[in-house]
């Protein structure tokens, strides 16, 4: 059955004001980067940033964790039925989310990636690093395509590359201080191929040209999905595409600033000086004259697009019998079978 979401409710300025209080705090570059997106886009995006950005600091920063998941997952339910607690950032997303009809499937792969983190999953191979990725960033990406009014599979696909990319970047900047805090994120198996015990490292982390091999290689990864977003950022409309353009360079410079240290991420921390954020800033009024390729959808995100896809299509279908069901649900599986096709599964 198409999905409910409750009328738009009033928020009040205040609100607004909290949650974009916490985003200059929380995230100067996602900040710098929301001044270039127009009012209507940037005002939700803010709002969806402020509630993923608590649900984040609430796994990180409180024992009880997975506690803490459950309590985040009664906020969210509370948000999707227009009821939410009375804080800044849930008021701020049951709007959002009731506005935009924000597919709930998307904001939970959020709070099961944060779950993953609750319980210190680590990643095998790159895959299962997409896979989080996927979740904790890919998310949001797709939320933000869909506060854009974006539908289409690869808008949506790259809005997911994208994220993931920003994922990745952060992991790659962060080596030293996850592992201080007893996390490690780089696929195991990469460990292992260079001699390295992921064990044994993460009792005792340090740098050393083994490990600058596997930042410099993560970051060519997310480098990879930073040029296919281009083609998404060029779907997007015009208004939009500056801002996104400047998140997508801002990100992508951390990963420049990290290979001037040598990759050497495990003792220092990379950043990006303001002069350099403004040249970035001001580059990215300016659309590039070459899009970049258009490769197939993470095989880890498809579930994502799937989501926004089946929520659309279901919000154009009339309920008024049984065999306009039937209808839609032939539609979907001949939709489904489509791209299988193109995909080569």
């Amino acid at each position: 059955m198409p999905m409910h979401f409750p009328e738009t409710m009033l928020v009040a300025q205040a609100d607004r004001r909290a949650c974009r209080d916490l985003l200059r705090t929380g995230s100067k570059t996602f900040f710098a980067a929301s001044h270039l997106l127009p009012r209507r886009v940037r005002e939700p995006a803010i709002a969806l940033y402020a509630f993923c950005r608590l649900a984040d600091d609430a796994v990180d920063l409180h024992d009880g964790r997975l506690a803490t998941l459950a309590r985040l997952r009664d906020r969210l339910d509370r948000a999707y039925r227009g009821q939410p607690l009375p804080l800044a950032a849930d008021r701020a997303f049951a709007d959002t989310v009731a506005h935009h009809a924000i597919p709930r499937a998307l904001p939970e792969a959020l709070l099961e990636g944060l779950e993953w983190d609750a319980r210190e999953k680590r990643y095998e191979t790159l895959s299962d690093l997409h896979a989080y990725a996927a979740r904790v960033a890919g998310s949001v990406g797709a939320m933000m395509a869909v506060i854009m009014g974006v539908g289409n599979h690869d808008a949506i696909a790259r809005a997911c590359d994208l994220g993931a990319a920003m994922q990745l970047t952060n992991i790659a900047r962060d080596v030293g201080e996850d592992a201080r805090n007893g996390r490690i994120y780089l696929p195991l198996s990469w460990l292992r191929e260079v001699g390295i015990d992921p064990g044994v490292w993460l009792a005792a982390p340090h740098f050393s040209p083994a490990i600058g091999r596997l930042v410099q290689r993560l970051l060519s990864e997310a480098d990879a999905l930073y040029r296919a977003s281009e083609a998404g950022i060029a779907q997007l409309p015009l208004t939009c595409r500056p801002g996104i353009r400047a998140a997508r360079l801002l990100y992508a410079e951390i990963g420049a600033a990290i290979g001037r240290l040598g990759y050497d991420s495990a003792t220092q921390r990379a950043f990006v000086p303001k002069r350099r954020k403004a040249e970035l800033m001001l580059k990215a009024l300016v659309s590039p004259s070459h899009v970049g390729d258009r490769p197939p959808a993470l095989a880890e995100a498809r579930f994502l697009i799937d989501a926004i896809e089946t929520t659309s299509l279901r919000a154009t279908t009339p309920r008024a019998n049984m065999g306009e069901q039937v209808v839609w649900v032939m539609e979907l599986f001949d939709r489904i079978e489509r791209r299988r096709q193109v995909q080569g599964l």
